[in-house]
């Protein structure tokens, strides 16, 4: 077994099921999911069919994989087709987040310390995967990908479970003066005992679903810091620029 990581709100949704993979240094590259960083290709996609044979013997899906370019650019998944699994060159481009209401489709997200954000409608049976880093925060693409569920399938704010998935934490997450001026000088931007700027994106993009309508009980948080615990999860940050990339992935079934 690969091992995963998931969350129980999603859990209990019987039409959902998601993961969030984790490093294993028995398998070739810690179980990098990225074809994007220059890894041997069919090795990466390997260790991509593993998971997905684990994904609860699910048949006929088909994953979804986007070029992630720091946007607030969101794409609808209207069709059953693979994209961006095989190969990058059919991957949805220029885009970081996807959304389906396509039983069997996956959808996914690549990150080393940005914040992945799975997310459904539990009465429209609507998904979303999003990735949010700084900048992604700073265009607010996750309210944008709630408002976009709303515009385009008729979801409500209420109706929408989310889980944030494990990321760097404010803990370790150390920015300058001009990443932290975007953002409100709150509990989501302190100063560490060493006068540096600290930025707390999972609670801004918390934030970001409380003021775009959804509950506060249909939030759940990972409070899992990728740098803290770099040896289940990818840190780009810890590791002074690590190819590794792990996957958080959803779909109807």
């Amino acid at each position: 077994m690969v091992g995963f990581e998931r969350f129980k709100n999603l859990t209990n949704i019987d039409a959902c099921r998601h993961t969030i993979t984790i490093k294993k240094s028995a398998i070739p590259y810690n179980n990098s999911m990225a074809l994007h960083t220059g890894e041997d290709k069919e090795t990466i996609i390997r260790n991509r069919k593993n998971i997905a044979k684990e994904l609860q013997g699910y048949q006929n899906l088909y994953f979804v994989v986007a070029n992630q370019t720091h946007s607030d650019h969101i794409y609808i998944v209207r069709e059953d087709e693979h994209r961006g699994w095989d190969t990058i060159e059919n991957a949805v481009e220029d885009c970081d987040a996807l959304i389906t209401n396509r039983r069997g489709v996956v959808l996914t997200i690549l990150t080393a310390d940005c914040v992945p954000i799975l997310l459904i409608d539990k009465k429209q049976n609507i998904i979303a995967a999003v990735h949010a880093g700084w900048k992604g925060t700073k265009e607010r693409i996750l309210s944008k990908t709630v408002k976009k569920m709303c515009e385009t399938f008729n979801s409500e704010p209420q109706n929408i479970l989310a889980g944030i998935g494990p990321s760097i934490a404010r803990c370790c997450y150390e920015v300058d003066s001009n990443v932290a001026g975007h953002f409100h000088r709150s509990e989501s931007v302190y100063m560490s005992k060493n006068g540096k700027y600290m930025l707390d994106l999972p609670l801004i993009n918390k934030k970001q679903l409380l003021q775009a309508g959804l509950l506060k009980s249909n939030i759940e948080m990972s409070l899992i810091c990728t740098s803290c615990e770099n040896e289940k999860f990818f840190s780009y940050r810890k590791e002074k620029g690590c190819s590794g990339r792990f996957m958080s992935m959803i779909a109807l079934v």
